[in-house]
């Protein structure tokens, strides 16, 4: 019995030694790792500050520090940004399918403010705005190093406003002037066609609150108003 024991005896503190070791060596992993997190972040503040002290205009520290982080997710991967409270507070407004506005999609294309597509049937569709146009002046005010969230703010607006955008597009040689009426813009989250009587076709244009109702209720009129092909061994 002695005997058992001092072998259990010494299994156990085997055991503990090993917890200890196993612990120290991790502790020293994480210690290793701490200390190259903060000397990442001496050289960022370091940089920071030879930026507010050095450089030759005024800076917006918070706008050096927000473009920081989303250079640091961009690096990540093709689909991730950082979303700053006004970018979020303008997703908040597109999701919900309805906003005061022109009707078109925009983006920076070579750092110039660039309609990628006007929305069916609102006020710069019919005025005949095309994808592709370059907006140089919004309101008679040059829209270079204009942000998105800037130019989206100055677009949008109260129902029966109006706002005067300025483009070139193609082989335009001036600039062209065109005053639109804001209306309510209904974003159109899924659209539905039908081919021959027995193909439905649907796209998720966007996606918003309201997407995964839309989707139902398409899926449902293109299998309710289907004709069955003869022979296809389908049923209504």
């Amino acid at each position: 019995m002695k005997k058992i024991s001092i072998k259990i005896f010494s299994l156990v503190m085997l055991c503990l030694v090993a917890f200890v070791l196993i612990g120290l060596y991790n502790d020293s992993k994480v210690s290793a790792l701490d200390k190259t997190v903060y000397k990442d972040i001496k050289t960022f503040n370091e940089v920071l500050d030879m930026i507010k002290k050095s450089y030759v205009d005024e800076i917006n520290t918070t706008t050096l520090i927000q473009g920081a982080i989303n250079g640091m997710v961009k690096s990540l991967d093709p689909h991730s940004s950082f979303m700053t409270p006004d970018l979020y507070k303008e997703l908040e407004v597109e999701t919900q399918g309805h906003f005061g506005g022109i009707g078109i999609e925009i983006t920076l294309s070579k750092d110039i403010l660039t309609v990628v597509s006007p929305i069916e049937d609102t006020p710069a569709f019919v005025a005949g705005i095309k994808s592709g146009d370059q907006i140089i002046r919004i309101d008679g005010k040059t829209t270079k190093d204009i942000t998105i969230i800037e130019a989206i703010k100055k677009l949008r607006g109260p129902k029966d406003t109006k706002v005067t955008i300025t483009i070139m597009r193609g082989k335009m040689t001036t600039p062209k002037d065109i005053t639109l009426t804001r209306a309510i813009i209904q974003v159109k989250s899924v659209k539905v066609k039908k081919f021959d009587d027995h193909i439905g076709y649907i796209r998720i244009a966007s996606f918003q609150e309201k997407t995964a109702d839309d989707l139902r209720k398409a899926i449902k009129e293109i299998t309710e108003k289907r004709t069955p092909m003869i022979g296809s061994g389908f049923e209504k």
